[in-house]
């Protein structure tokens, strides 16, 4: 037993994460403040929901994905996306048709109401964008964009359990 009364209070050494300076915390919750800023918006005047509108989004943009490929498009779970394109179906904003060449997998398009969502909400998105980024000067859209592009061309790293970086 130590003879210093003040070691057992001691707090544990642990590891330190300043989540206010790690980036993959802060991309996150720029992302979530930017997506529910757009959501309000989508919900009240749409009724759809964030998983909703990015499923319409990348449909207008890329017409017959199936629904693992609208996956994939937005990083989003499967599982969210499936629910996501059930509801939207069940309004009528998605049509689900069967694969030219291979009919087993069913393809999504957006249906004449979906397109009509889409041309109302596309606008809205981008004026979103542009009021986010007007605080950077020109030069500096310019080298977010490219950074963004790079990280994510780069890809994430794997890292496996019980592993460290050497760097």
């Amino acid at each position: 037993m130590s003879s210093d009364p003040t070691a057992a209070a001691a707090p544990p050494q642990h590891a330190v994460l300043e989540l206010e300076r790690f980036l993959p915390y802060r991309l996150s919750v720029l992302s979530n403040r930017v997506s529910q800023t757009i959501a309000d918006a989508y919900v009240e005047r749409f009724g759809l929901a964030v998983t909703e509108w990015r499923v319409i989004a990348v449909l207008g943009r890329f017409p017959g994905l199936s629904a693992n490929g609208v996956a994939e498009r937005t990083a989003m779970d499967k599982v969210a996306v499936s629910r996501a394109v059930a509801r939207l179906l069940e309004r009528g904003l998605l049509q689900r048709d069967l694969h030219d060449s291979d009919r087993r997998r069913s393809v999504l398009t957006l249906s004449e109401a979906g397109y009509r969502i889409y041309d109302e909400v596309a606008p809205l998105a981008l004026e979103c964008e542009r009021r986010l980024l007007e605080h950077l000067a020109p030069d500096e859209r310019a080298l977010l964009d490219r950074l963004i592009d790079r990280l994510m061309e780069q890809g994430l790293p794997h890292l496996e359990a019980g592993t460290q970086d050497p760097a």
